[in-house]
């Protein structure tokens, strides 16, 4: 493959994709390739992949994309666990130029096929349990989409037998930034998921920043959440941009996360809040030498602050909390270590990034004052895939006729600028005519010695509308019946927040990336409450 002018230019000094105007990511990795050949790309299990093999297995795929016929701006899908083969085929597919659409392998099998139908992909990279869940419900691969295996079945895998051979590379091509760099799906938590399409320069704007987190060629991010998930993205993207490593965790465990953190001598780590919470509830987490932290991440879905204060007291190197949507925006950024008073919040917009609130009307609210957020920047997503309603549906334009991005999150701004999250717009209940924030009721029950996670969502009430219920996951070894928490709480919450039920589970549902499902556990209430009236 040959380098742009800018990357040419460049490939005789020190790595540093800040230099440029704009770089593709596989342009990046092939200038990795030249300037240190013999450096380790990818950790995945026992094997250890050198940039050389990685840039030119990346040029294999992309080769290969380009003689079945794909072309810039059309789509591939990938729906796998975490593997140096998925990372190969992602990156392939972006130096022809061509967008991925990475699925959960935990959507039904009738789920991932509409999406792979949605955004259009020519081919279906699968795993053997992805391929066997879609084998046991008969659901048929469109015609015109190709399915082909990630992992071995055989001698040799499906991918090996598609590939051109090794020394195959691609026709030159120049990626234009507006181009899709990936289509990235919503959960679906409260209905049909939606195609996020975010550009190469969405992409390339979110790797020029990393450096204020000492991104370098020495770096060694271990990533233990999904390929598929934005929050993966913004540190393995970044990652192998700046020439470093990336070790690969295809399942989480908590005490494996540390052996291996520890082993890999791991310098950086995105971790959402669920496995912070396991990390820092095993008692002998002491035990492992972090040292070699530089930063530690967290986002996509609000971390207590007490859990926030012990990570900064007994781990390393810095903390920082990212805020913001997969569909791009406004991003607030927690220095955790530098604020120790502000653990409650989400921190301050980014330099460039301009966040707002605004009421139901969509009027701006004063500073605080009770509002959505809503956020504008360079990052923005291009939109949803096929979906302009659903798209016009999340912009909001100021007087001036800027477009920003609504996140469906209330929240407020304090006096000095930190951004304090309070509920989804969705989860907020409405008791009385009264406001009621689970957010606050989920704080007060977090206090109690007993209570490990929390969850609080309002439930229909004929008297008040709505009222809350607390679904809560007690600590190991705690014991206290339900009602004597329940008094607890409301002894310390004003009338109108007031508990209505409390109830213990095991534990919480949640997604594949650790978000609370609170719309499962409202649904359950509704239906059980109605199998109770009968």
């Amino acid at each position: 493959m040959q380098l742009s002018t800018a990357a040419n230019s460049s490939a005789n000094a020190q790595h540093s994709p800040e230099l440029f105007a704009f770089c593709d990511l596989p342009t990046l990795i092939a200038i990795s390739a030249m300037e240190r050949p013999a450096s380790i790309a990818i950790v995945d299990g026992e094997r250890r992949v050198d940039y050389a093999t990685l840039n030119g297995k990346v040029d294999q795929v992309a080769a290969t994309l380009q003689r079945t016929g794909l072309h810039p701006q059309e789509t591939i899908a990938i729906c796998a666990s975490s593997s140096y083969e998925y990372l190969v085929v992602f990156l392939g597919a972006l130096r022809a130029g061509v967008a991925v659409a990475p699925l959960a392998p935990s959507a039904t099998p009738t789920q991932i096929m509409n999406m792979v139908r949605d955004c259009g992909a020519r081919i279906l990279f699968l795993d053997e349990s992805v391929s066997e869940a879609i084998s046991s419900k008969q659901i048929v691969t469109p015609m015109n989409v190709a399915s082909i295996r990630l992992d071995a079945f055989e001698e040799t895998s499906a991918l090996d037998r598609w590939l051109l051979s090794a020394g195959a590379t691609p026709s030159q091509l120049e990626i234009d930034p507006s181009w899709p760099f990936n289509i990235i799906y919503s959960s679906g938590t409260t209905g049909t998921p939606k195609g996020i399409v975010q550009s190469h320069h969405m992409r390339w704007l979110q790797v020029q920043y990393m450096p204020h987190y000492l991104y370098t060629s020495s770096t060694i991010t271990v990533v233990a959440t999904p390929l598929y998930s934005n929050t993966t993205m913004t540190t393995l993207l970044p990652t192998l941009a700046y020439g470093g490593c990336v070790v690969l965790m295809p399942k989480f465990e908590a005490t494996a996360y540390l052996e291996l953190a520890q082993k890999e001598r791991a310098t950086h780590g995105m971790l959402v809040p669920v496995q912070y919470q396991r990390i820092m509830a095993l008692k002998n987490f002491g035990e492992f030498d972090l040292n070699s932290f530089v930063a530690k991440f967290c986002t996509s879905a609000p971390l207590s602050a007490a859990i926030k204060a012990d990570i900064v007291a007994r781990w390393p190197g810095a903390l920082v909390e990212f805020y913001g949507m997969t569909e791009g925006g406004g991003t607030c950024m927690l220095h955790a270590n530098a604020h120790p008073t502000k653990l409650h919040t989400v921190g301050k917009p980014i330099e460039g990034h301009d966040i707002r609130l605004i009421d139901e009307t969509g009027f701006e609210v004063g500073r605080g004052e009770i509002g959505e957020v809503v956020g504008r920047s360079g990052a923005m997503m291009l939109g949803y895939f096929n979906q302009h309603k659903k798209t016009s549906e999340t912009e909001w334009f100021d007087a001036q006729g800027n477009k920003f991005i609504r996140t469906g999150d209330v929240g407020r701004f304090d006096e000095d600028g930190f951004l304090i999250l309070l509920d989804r717009r969705k989860d907020m209940i409405i008791s009385g005519g009264f406001n009621v924030y689970p957010s606050d009721l989920e704080a007060v029950l977090l206090q109690h010695p007993a209570v490990l996670e929390t969850a609080v969502v309002g439930v229909p009430s004929p008297e008040w509308g709505e009222t809350p219920v607390a679904f809560v996951v007690a600590r190991s070894g705690e014991d206290i019946a339900s009602e004597t928490l329940r008094e607890w709480v409301n002894a310390q919450v004003g009338k109108t927040q007031r508990l209505n039920v409390l109830r213990f589970v095991p534990e919480l549902p949640r997604s594949a990336i650790g978000k609370v499902l609170k719309r499962e556990l409202r649904d359950e209430w509704i239906e059980n409450s109605r199998e109770r009236t009968q």
